[in-house]
């Protein structure tokens, strides 16, 4: 029996997924391309298999359709968008995810990426390597309030870290834990308030099932004069143009994305000297990827017993 291990990074940090797969009695078919699969080779390499360890290529009802043998799909990370969950579970394929694996990994993304803005790290970075000696002049992070937009298990951690260092938390969520917020000091706001207030703005919000942006130029418009942004979830959470708009006109200080609408990622964003750009890294940290790994491929043998 096969199984596919399509993202092009498995196995990197260590074969211990190919070696779980293998103990159990699987051959494993490898991404042979280094990038992300087009439709066409996920279904030329996945045609005789019964699993699929999934990374972000797309998996509809095309595909589906094309894997007759296929009878589980296991995503090494939170985001389903690229997978036809219901098509899938009508056919009886299951569909698993690994929650757990990304959120340590995304959350200190989200703390270093707000540090690295608020303290112009990259600008003064960049200045010396090209061998400038200029001394940026930032901010602190004491006392500014931090609003977490979305307060999954990511948002939760990301607010429980800016608590630990002192600073007041807010947060929004369309359901929010009332019990966590009030246990750890978060106070529950509505979104304009949240925009309106914080100094700081961190996102970790699915996005909309079609893709629309759910923060566009009226949302924008809320934010509280010269505050901060990041965004380590989804790249469709925001209308870009209307955020390249705050940030050039600087009603918005900076911004650090993690995440675009269309990746990989060339856009307008790259000439600004006021934006930090990483190539969608959030759960990039050896130990929390080969987690994930590892809970994918362990969701999948369990899945096929």
């Amino acid at each position: 029996m096969k199984i596919l291990a399509s993202p092009s990074s498995i196995g990197q940090i260590s074969l211990k997924p190919f070696e779980l797969l293998e103990a159990s009695g699987y051959e494993v078919v490898k991404n042979p391309f280094g990038r992300k699969l087009t439709i066409k080779e996920t279904i030329t390499l996945g045609k005789d298999c019964v699993g699929i360890v999934a990374g972000v290529e797309t998996l509809d009802s095309i595909v589906i359709d094309s894997l007759p043998n296929l009878k589980c799909i296991s995503r090494v990370g939170v985001g389903m968008d690229s997978v036809d969950i219901s098509y899938a579970e009508n056919k009886g394929i299951k569909v698993l995810n690994t929650p757990n694996g990304p959120t340590r990994a995304v959350a200190e993304l989200t703390l270093g990426l707000t540090l690295s803005l608020l303290r112009r790290i990259p600008n003064a970075h960049y200045d010396l390597k090209n061998r400038t000696w200029k001394k940026q002049t930032g901010n602190l992070l004491f006392e500014k309030k931090v609003g977490v937009l979305g307060l999954g298990r990511i948002g939760r951690m990301v607010a429980e870290m800016f608590r630990s260092l002192g600073n007041p938390v807010t947060g929004y969520d369309l359901y929010p834990d009332r019990d966590w917020a009030e246990k750890n000091n978060v106070e529950i706001l509505s979104l304009e308030q949240l925009l309106n207030q914080c100094d700081i703005i961190t996102i970790h919000i699915p996005g909309n099932s079609e893709g629309s942006p759910i923060i566009n130029q009226k949302e924008l418009s809320y934010l509280k004069d010269g505050a901060f942004l990041v965004n380590v979830s989804r790249g469709g959470v925001i209308n870009e143009d209307a955020l390249y708009e705050v940030l050039t006109n600087e009603k918005l200080s900076a911004a650090a994305l993690d995440v675009f609408s269309n990746e990989p990622y060339t856009g307008k964003f790259c000439d600004l000297d006021n934006v930090i750009l990483t190539p969608h890294i959030g759960s990039y940290a050896k130990e929390g990827k080969l987690k994930m790994e590892v809970d994918a491929v362990m969701n999948l043998i369990n899945a096929l017993k």
